[in-house]
């Protein structure tokens, strides 16, 4: 069992969708048995697998006590849980990392973003202090748009941060993955060359994450 949680205390960063469709390879492409907690307010990777045709489990578990008790006991039943957590930095995201074995932060290229990643990290570092170690940090840019110096200058500060690690692959902003939750798919269902683009994006970042463990 793996505990792989998804962080990040700013909204509109890829976090649910990165959620979603790890969890949809996961089940899919890898056959591993597989669970998605929700744990963010919004529940919109929930609802989002719940409209599926495909049946992939999830629960929401939402306060910190819960997410504490019940995380560690779900995770007995499944090869990996995929925790999509708050859009906040508050005691709930606190319960998840000190529960997780890997920490993924998505981070888009801009400076906002930045700061709010620099702030989920120092809170993993937090975690990593009381418990020794764990949960391993992972950040990877999210909704990146090709060809930017804004896109390279990010990628250059992230790398330079001692207390993660840095995926390689790099999710760019398309229509094609913003379209995924309201048709209750993933990129791997739709049949447009971006969409087929954006898979492989996927595909390489979530064996990445899984090398990393």
């Amino acid at each position: 069992m793996t505990i792989i949680a998804l962080i990040n205390q700013k909204g509109g960063c890829g976090k649910s969708t990165t959620a979603v469709h790890f969890t949809y390879w996961l089940a899919t492409k890898k056959k591993e048995k597989v669970l998605l907690v929700d744990a963010d307010a919004q529940q919109s990777s929930s609802a989002w697998l719940e409209g599926m045709e495909l049946e992939i489990p999830y629960k929401v578990v939402q306060t910190p006590d819960d997410l504490l008790e019940q995380i560690p006991v779900l995770a007995l039943q499944y090869d990996q849980l995929i925790v999509d957590g708050p859009a906040s930095l508050a005691e709930a995201t606190r319960a998840i990392l000190f529960r997780a074995d890997l920490a993924i932060v998505p981070v888009q290229p801009t400076g906002v973003d930045l700061r709010s990643a620099s702030d989920a990290v120092r809170l993993i570092k937090q975690a990593q202090s009381v418990r020794g170690g764990s949960p391993i940090a992972s950040v990877f840019l999210s909704r990146a748009v090709k060809g930017t110096k804004l896109k390279d200058e990010a990628y250059a500060l992230l790398s330079k941060t001692p207390e993660v690690t840095l995926l390689k692959t790099v999710i760019h902003q398309k229509q094609a993955i913003a379209d995924t939750s309201g048709q209750s798919a993933t990129v791997w269902d739709l049949p447009s060359r971006p969409a087929t683009e954006s898979a492989r994006e996927y595909e390489r970042l979530f064996k990445e994450i899984l090398a990393v463990l």
